[in-house]
């Protein structure tokens, strides 16, 4: 298998786990690139955040098209997800994301990110128990007809949107993780009553804006291969347009667990090399 074939088989395979549970985008992709491709990390993190914002892109638009979209919920997260990642581009520039001091700084949070979202992983798959499967059907996973739209997009508490999504913007703008697992657990904390299919349609469409701005603040830095974006993005593409039509049928939990333990192995491998 040539190297361009192996990384449009590495994001088709991102890009459906993206599409069929939110989870996967800069937390699968950008170790594959450090460990799987030996990219520089500064490198990976700036090429994944482009891939991210088109791979997620195409999902944002399934999403949008099927209904799952809880836009309210998407603006009030955006903003401050963008202003953080502004700034965490701002301490970048400053330093110089080629520095081995901003490579290590990288690796290690990028492997405590991992840990992170594969503790969330499994605290969904623990949420949400084993009845998100194929038997429950479409209208089960998408609405709650007992629970009003407008209290469905109400945030538990009104200032945690604000604070919460600047974190996620400087973190996924320093590592290009955070706005997939680590996001819905966070948006599974502020918006209890959202069902989980629009938790992920939620997340999988906040994050466009986000890692869209990262990316190219990072192409501003010279941290992005523009050939290697091409070639994974020409296997994700029809990768997460698949997965984001089985979402609402799959069963998603398992696929989960799985994520969650080769994360934790992952994010160990980054912190302890």
């Amino acid at each position: 298998m040539t190297i361009e074939w192996a990384y449009i088989l590495g994001g088709a395979v991102v890009g459906f786990i993206v599409g069929l549970t939110g989870v996967g985008g800069g937390s699968l992709m950008t170790p594959l690139l450090i460990y799987g491709f030996g990219v520089q990390p500064h490198l990976a993190v700036g090429t994944d955040l482009l891939f991210a914002a088109c791979t997620k892109g195409a999902g944002a638009v399934s999403f949008a098209r099927h209904g799952l979209v809880p836009w309210r919920v998407v603006a009030q997260l955006t903003g401050a997800g963008v202003a953080g990642a502004g700034l965490m581009l701002l301490l970048l520039a400053r330093v110089g994301t080629a520095d081995p001091a901003v490579h290590a700084a990288m690796k290690v949070t990028l492997g405590i990110m991992l840990w992170l979202t594969a503790a969330a992983t499994a605290y969904k798959v623990l949420r949400a128990g084993w009845w998100w499967r194929s038997s429950a059907g479409p209208q089960r996973a998408v609405v709650h007809a007992d629970v009003p739209e407008d209290e469905q997009q109400r945030p538990r508490w009104r200032w945690a949107p604000l604070v919460l999504g600047a974190l996620i913007g400087a973190l996924v703008t320093l590592t290009s993780v955070g706005a997939g697992a680590v996001g819905v657990a966070v948006l599974m904390l502020l918006y209890p009553h959202l069902p989980l299919a629009r938790l992920v349609a939620a997340d999988v469409t906040y994050a466009v804006p986000l890692t869209l701005v990262a990316g190219l603040g990072h192409a501003t830095l010279g941290s992005v291969d523009w050939g290697l974006l091409a070639w994974l993005l020409a296997g994700s593409l029809p990768g997460i347009w698949l997965g984001s039509r089985l979402v609402q049928w799959a069963p998603v939990t398992l696929v989960r667990s799985l994520l969650s333990l080769l994360l934790t192995w992952v994010g160990f491998k980054l912190v302890l090399a």
